[in-house]
């Protein structure tokens, strides 16, 4: 069997040599088995701290706590009230007072007569732009215009026209030569 065994490695002797290779082999295989991953792939470690949250618990409590406490004071007020006529004690005939009221009101007396004599200017005042005069001067920019240009005012709507025109010719060569080329099968196929 050892005459067949070819080493990697030259060798003298061929039975020692294919010992050795195969202990070699063999650690190799053990510590490929026994190899732990480089990578940790397990599940996290769960902490305590984490899943409980007590200061969630205490802040909960201390809410608990506080509307306890509400509810409490809420319900000795209404037996009072039930016990008792319930009437209220809080009335009092104070009226709040401005004590510059009459300056504002003259304030916005002086402020409204300012804006109404400034209304009345601007009312009285006759308009500085004629619109009568820009018609006339857009009349004449509009015979420079036309003087000067290359082309006339509807030339975008006729190119579009000679546009769809082509179009819906060139269709209609396209559709002709697609009956004559049925046709023609249609007479060589009988």
């Amino acid at each position: 069997m050892h005459k067949n065994y070819q080493p990697v490695k030259p060798a003298t002797n061929k039975l020692l040599k294919k010992r050795w290779d195969g202990a070699a082999h063999d650690i190799h295989r053990k510590k490929v088995s026994n190899a732990k991953p480089v990578v940790d792939t397990g599940s996290p470690h769960t902490y305590a701290h984490l899943q409980m949250k007590l200061k969630k618990l205490q802040l909960d409590e201390e809410r608990h706590a506080v509307i306890d406490r509400d509810n409490r004071h809420l319900l000795e007020r209404m037996s009072e009230i039930m016990r008792t006529r319930g009437r209220v004690d809080n009335w009092n005939g104070y009226e709040p007072k401005s004590l510059n009221k009459s300056k504002r009101t003259r304030e916005l007396i002086r402020v409204t007569l300012e804006n109404q004599k400034i209304l009345a200017r601007i009312q009285a005042k006759q308009p500085h732009y004629s619109v009568k005069k820009w018609e006339n001067e857009w009349v004449d920019t509009k015979k420079y215009m036309n003087s000067i240009r290359k082309y006339g005012e509807d030339w975008y709507q006729q190119m579009q026209e000679e546009k769809r025109k082509s179009r819906q010719s060139s269709r209609g060569t396209r559709a002709s030569t697609r009956q004559r080329t049925a046709t023609r099968e249609a007479s060589e196929s009988k």
